[in-house]
């Protein structure tokens, strides 16, 4: 359907025919070429057959895309690509009637099958050993392995156990670039209609050769890159390539070799949908030489980063096997040169210092804490595919948004209509037939307005979509561009079913780009009789002589209206206008004569794929949570420019194009890319670029998308975020998440559950490091003061470790959102775990446990009990005493001494009366007493155990109301 762009009039998306204003035309004639000198409006025909000449000489001396020598693979590609017919059939060595037999299987053996090459993917074997690959892994093994060592078969078992659980899902997690591969290679049409020996015939799309002439029509799959030399009125869908709002109507003439893939209208590309007409196409490339393909390149390519979690994890991984190993051997030293034990006595209190210190509950808290925050997320309606992606998303600095179908709603809506005394503006959004008229501001009754009607009755009776209610559902089909004029008149209260009965047609003249319009003939049953027009406005004015007033028809100021229109334009409308003609009752036949001239214009329409209602109040959270938006569209500027206008966008009116972004080198980008917030007619390699401009920045960037061409960046983008409704299958798989309800604000919803499982996974690590310092802490005092018996024996150590691990740790997980964690600015990736304040924490609270277990241990040996009963005690004392810190672990500097604080988790509650039994069981049970070497204490040693392990709870209450002053202090 023709409308206005920007200054680009009378077409869909500013392809072929005609344009004004931006300094590019389509010649109407078979050998005219684009020009891209504004000189060319001037209607210089020397300039444009300079180009023309200029355009065959440079075709066959250089590639369109990269520059140089051709080589074989691309030589067909690149002859006749968009030059004139004759040239391309000749440069390929083909003919209108197709390719011979013989021919066929030349070029078959020489170019291969019109697939995807498969690149061979990694064995199972070697992709599950992989997972092996960490240093916080190593260790845990070497703590099963000496456990295992020690003959302690149940604590191994677990410590392996939990390594090869975390392997496993890592093992499931993996393989993402295959399936985005193979997703690609399913994009292709299995069938294709082709001319050979003059002949139609079907064949597998996978036997199709560079030369081959491929004939298309609605609901086809474009099985090969297509050069066009004839279409009638085909139309093709190409959004999830180009990002194209609209089906692209096609047109056979020549371009320049600087035309951008959006404005490639004489090409046909692998993978999109034909929606309308019907069309012929030299192959020019199959395989990997085609768009799809490229893009199948890229994505196998793309290096896809790490994790800040997983970097921070690295890092601390490795800081803690030198700390352990450190810590045992100062222990092993200290005890055989000072202390006078045996070597093979201080290597087993070594070892049992270093299973002390190993967090062995650590992986699977996170594991778990990540999992459950994938829960919560799919409740909200985002579905994670990769698990360390959760706490990534908490981190993220900039999200780059795809326009089409994820700012927008993907449905064209009527939003604006110029009529001869007034303008209108159309609310609702999409197919949403719910929505009304307003005019300056103030509701406006569409049935008052006569004039209106009419323009509306024009705009739905020159129509070949199609509307039907199911319950108070609305169901369009067609165009649409037509159908969004099918919702508009519903909006004004007609029927449309009943106003096709009332005026039925008679003869239409349908929509082609040589003449820009659709024209129908209309005989009521009362006895009227009329044209009704639509098309391109500027066609549409030169076809007008008379406007429509409320007080009759008036003369037409043309200017006045086409300034109208481009006020429209600029605003990135898409514009039709709309006009009648009376005509008598015997007229049963539509000539082009007949709607040349006399015509009477109703009025313009302007239409836009418009702002999710929901988007605008999403990035108002985004900009107050520090995270800065930017759009990335093959669409226009114009239309890119209104749109983030719309959205709230920080900087929307600076708009970097393509060409833009090619003629900047990546310093001057990294510049730019700091201010400008929208880039629009955008490849799928300008998307990578500025993706990984930004993370050159240190930006932790999320890319969304739903088309195949934003494939490359979401694989790339530390957090690709696809769309599910809409999103093509190959979107899907190179990403970390999918929206099922397609909505960005989801992502905002998404960002806030990843900065609390990062919360509660630095609560949990908080949590459980102190576990590790105060257990070595006291092995280490043992050593040093010189006892022949240790307070904790490994196995109980594992014990204490594994059980508050997963019961107490756990609860930590559960955690609810803190207040302003949507209020905080995105925390620096490269921060490292353990900063200052958690490294003081710990180091307070171990003292604190080691304090008092060492203490009970050598009061409770001094009251007459045996070493298993001390032991027993120093076992209990540790644990209540993480009970106690697992209240103030809730909030790192907030008070927890309240009710909230201290009942407003439940699982925390449900966390300490499990370990409170396992702990009954531990120390009564006759089977836990022989596997871990302990004995009955009194009423009177717990009621001991509760008081000494109660103080953690106050000193670090107290600790924190001394940080939070210093904050206040200093700030």
């Amino acid at each position: 359907m023709p409308t206005s762009r920007g200054h680009l009039f009378g077409r869909s998306g500013g392809r072929c025919g005609y344009s004004k204003g931006q300094g590019r035309r389509f010649g109407n004639g078979a050998g005219a070429a684009l020009s891209d000198s504004n000189e060319d409006n001037n209607g210089n025909g020397c300039c444009r057959g300079l180009v023309v000449v200029l355009g065959l000489l440079l075709w066959g001396g250089a590639c369109w895309r990269a520059g140089g020598a051709m080589t074989p693979r691309h030589r067909h590609r690149v002859a006749g690509l968009f030059a004139q017919r004759e040239r391309a059939f000749q440069e390929s060595g083909s003919r209108e009637g197709g390719l011979g037999a013989g021919e066929v299987r030349r070029r078959l053996d020489e170019y291969g099958p019109n697939r995807l090459p498969e690149a061979k993917p990694r064995s199972a074997l070697v992709r599950l050993l992989s997972q092996f690959h960490d240093v916080l892994i190593y260790v845990l093994l070497i703590a099963g392995v000496v456990t295992a060592i020690l003959q302690h078969w149940l604590d191994a078992g677990v410590i392996f156990g939990v390594v090869v659980i975390n392997a496993v899902i890592g093992f499931i997690q993996e393989g993402k670039a295959e399936d985005a591969l193979r997703a690609i290679r399913q994009m292709l049409s299995p069938r294709a209609m082709v001319l050979r020996d003059g002949h139609r015939q079907t064949v597998n799309s996978d036997q199709l050769v560079p030369g081959d002439v491929v004939l298309l029509q609605s609901g086809d799959k474009v099985p090969a890159d297509l050069r066009l030399f004839r279409v009638k009125g085909l139309q093709i869908e190409e959004a999830s390539l180009t990002g194209e709002s609209v089906p692209v109507e096609k047109c056979p003439e020549p371009l320049p070799t600087a035309t951008v893939l959006a404005e490639r209208c004489c090409m046909a590309y692998s993978g999109t949908l034909v929606t309308h007409g019907q069309g012929e196409g030299l192959v020019v490339a199959t395989g990997a030489d085609t768009e799809i393909g490229r893009i199948s390149a890229l994505v196998a390519n793309v290096e896809q980063l790490t994790t800040p979690l997983l970097r921070q994890m690295a890092q601390f991984g490795r800081w803690l096997t030198g700390a352990i190993l450190v810590l045992a051997a100062f222990s092993f030293t200290i005890g055989v040169l000072w202390r006078d034990y045996s070597a093979a006595e201080m290597f087993l209190a070594a070892v049992g210092l270093a299973v002390a210190a190993i967090p062995e509950g650590l992986p699977a808290i996170m594991t778990i804490t990540l999992a459950i925050g994938v829960q919560r997320m799919a409740a909200r309606n985002a579905i994670i595919r990769r698990l360390p992606a959760v706490e990534t998303l908490g981190t993220v600095a900039v999200i780059c948004s795809d326009k089409t179908g994820t700012l927008t709603c993907n449905q064209m809506t009527v939003r604006a209509l110029a009529l001869a005394d007034c303008d209108l503006t159309l609310t609702g959004s999409g197919y949403e037939v719910h929505g009304g008229f307003e005019r300056d501001g103030r509701e406006y009754p569409p049935g008052e307005d006569a004039l209106l009607l009419e323009a509306l009755r024009a705009a739905a009776l020159c129509n070949t979509s199609a509307v039907a209610f199911e319950g108070d559902a609305c169901r369009l089909s067609g165009d649409p561009m037509e159908a969004a004029l099918l919702v508009a008149g519903i909006k004004g209260g007609l029927e449309i079913e009943a106003e096709n009965i009332r005026y039925p047609r008679t003869d239409l003249i349908p929509f082609e780009s040589e003449h820009k319009f659709m024209a129908t003939l209309h005989h009521s049953h009362a006895g009227e009789h009329f044209i009704f027009v639509k098309g391109a406005p500027e066609r549409i004015l030169e076809m007008c002589d008379r406007l429509r007033g409320a007080g009759g028809d008036v003369g037409l100021d043309r200017e006045a209206w086409m300034a109208r229109m481009e006020a429209m334009a600029a605003r990135g409308y898409r514009v039709l206008a709309v006009a009648v003609k009376p005509v008598t009752e015997h007229q049963l036949e539509l000539t082009f004569d007949d709607v040349q001239q006399g015509l009477v214009l109703l009025g313009l329409f302007g239409l836009i794929d418009p702002p999710r209602p929901e988007v605008i109040e999403a990035i108002q959270v985004c900009r107050r949570a520090g995270i800065r938006v930017k759009m990335i569209t093959g669409d226009h500027s114009v239309t890119a420019a209104a749109i983030a206008r719309q959205v709230g966008l920080v900087n929307h009116s600076a708009v970097l194009s393509g060409r833009d972004l090619d003629r900047l080198d990546d310093a001057a980008l990294a510049q730019r890319v700091r201010e400008v917030d929208v880039y629009a007619r955008v490849t799928p390699e300008h998307k990578l670029r500025l993706v990984s401009v930004l993370q050159g920045l240190d930006q932790v960037v999320a890319m969304t998308g739903d088309g195949v061409n934003d494939a490359p960046a979401l694989k790339r983008a530390d957090v690709g975020v696809a769309m599910g409704g809409n999103g093509t299958e190959v979107a899907k798989e190179a990403s970390e998440m999918v929206l099922t309800d397609d909505n960005f604000a989801t992502i905002v919803a998404a960002v806030e559950e990843g900065r609390t499982v990062y919360d509660n996974i630095r609560k949990a690590i908080l949590f459980i490091l102190p576990t590790n310092g105060g257990e070595a802490l006291v092995m280490l005092g043992a050593i040093l003061v010189g006892f022949s018996q240790f307070p904790l024996t490994p196995v109980q150590i594992l014990w204490v470790n594994m059980i508050t691990a997963v019961t107490l740790a756990l609860a930590l997980a559960f955690e609810p959102s803190e207040r302003d964690v949507m209020g905080r600015a995105p925390r620096d990736p490269g921060e490292p775990v353990l900063k200052p304040l958690f490294l003081w924490r710990i180091a307070f609270v171990s003292v604190i446990l080691m304090s008092g277990t060492f203490g009970l241990f050598i009061w409770v040996q001094g009251q007459g009990a045996d070493i298993a009963q001390a032991r027993t005690v120093a076992v209990n004392t540790l644990v209540m005493y993480e009970i106690f810190y697992l209240f103030n672990s809730r909030y790192i500097l907030a008070p927890v001494l309240s009710r909230e604080g201290l009942l407003g988790n439940r699982y925390a509650l449900i966390a300490i009366l499990l370990l409170i039994l396992f702990q009954q069981l531990f120390t009564y049970w006759g089977p836990m007493q022989t596997l871990f070497g302990t004995a009955d204490i009194g009423a009177g040693t717990w009621l001991l155990i509760v008081l000494v392990a109660s103080s953690v709870l106050f000193l670090v209450e107290l600790e924190k109301l001394v940080i939070r002053r210093r904050i206040r202090a200093r700030g």
